[in-house]
């Protein structure tokens, strides 16, 4: 007669090691500690904003970063410099490095801004066309694509910069190459700014005159953009009074509570709220450890 055989334990062993530590298996990957940041640079960052994936609200995420302390917005057509955040008036100034003013004008890249961003263009901005030729099609007679009233002062400002000549043209050259026009009417649906397909060598965006509308070298140069301030809500003002950030995590892009601790979860930095990072190592250890006192315990007997 054969002896009895043993039920075979290591199955049972994975099995209850499994369901022991299965919270941490079906977490959510979200931010490390040092992640999220209250600034890039000098600048403060405050919700919907954050400085890397997973802070801030998602809807932002996608169009903003903090990259060796300069905050970044990105389009499709390229990577531009945050210089400053109005967080009372909702909005912020972007530059494009290529983009021309009194001090220095190049040939610049186009401009464009997703329709679907939570993004507008502040109505303050007066862009100017630099450097266009005689066929551009800003220049149809039959549309209405450029300001020939108040618009040709700034022309007249702009082309007497000494940084005119790096497009080409002496300062104080006639501005008949020069277009200060409405974006919303040439960008069109797209809120795309195609210089090639303008024929123009470059542009720029005055958003303030400094105090001085007559001298352009006291302009303010940048493109202004309002956003949409909608997101904050109750969780995230409960985060943050915890002294979190707020975040969002997983597939679905839920929000995160990112505590300085490195535990992160879904309500606050109290102690309320699922835990969601397997960054709280205390908790891992204790359940490891009971995991394991139990395991042995059950292999005494299987």
């Amino acid at each position: 007669m054969s002896p009895p055989q043993r039920t075979p334990w290591l199955p049972v062993h994975i099995l209850v090691f499994l369901a022991l530590t299965h919270p941490l298996v079906a977490s959510h990957a979200v931010p490390g500690n040092g992640t999220c940041q209250d600034t890039c640079g000098i600048l403060p960052v405050k919700y919907p904003f954050g400085t890397g994936f997973g802070c801030g609200h998602p809807a932002f995420s996608r169009y903003m970063r903090c990259n060796s302390g300069t905050y970044e917005f990105s389009t499709g057509t390229g990577i531009y410099v945050i210089s400053s955040i109005d967080y009372p008036s909702n909005s912020l100034i972007v530059t494009d490095p290529l983009m021309s003013n009194c001090f220095s004008m190049q040939n610049s890249g186009s401009f464009s801004l997703d329709r679907a961003s939570p993004f507008t263009l502040d109505p303050s901005n007066i862009f100017v066309l630099l450097g266009c030729s005689g066929t551009s099609p800003v220049f149809d007679q039959n549309q209405d694509f450029c300001d020939s009233g108040s618009g040709l002062h700034i022309c007249r400002g702009l082309y007497s910069c000494k940084g005119v000549t790096g497009i080409g043209l002496a300062p104080n050259a006639p501005i008949s190459t020069c277009c200060v026009y409405d974006p919303m009417i040439v960008l069109g649906s797209g809120l795309v700014l195609d210089l090639p397909k303008l024929q123009c060598s470059s542009y720029t965006s005055v958003y303030g005159y400094g105090g001085d509308e007559g001298d352009p070298m006291k302009w303010q140069f940048g493109i202004s953009l309002q956003y949409n301030d909608s997101y904050y809500s109750e969780e995230c003002k409960n985060c943050e009074d915890s002294g979190g950030w707020c975040g969002f995590a997983g597939v679905e892009e839920s929000f995160a509570c990112i505590c300085h601790s490195g535990v992160n979860t879904t309500n606050n930095c109290f102690g309320r709220g699922y835990a969601w990072s397997g960054t709280s190592r205390s908790k891992i250890q204790t359940r490891i450890s009971i995991g394991g006192f139990l395991l042995s315990w059950m292999a005494l007997f299987l």
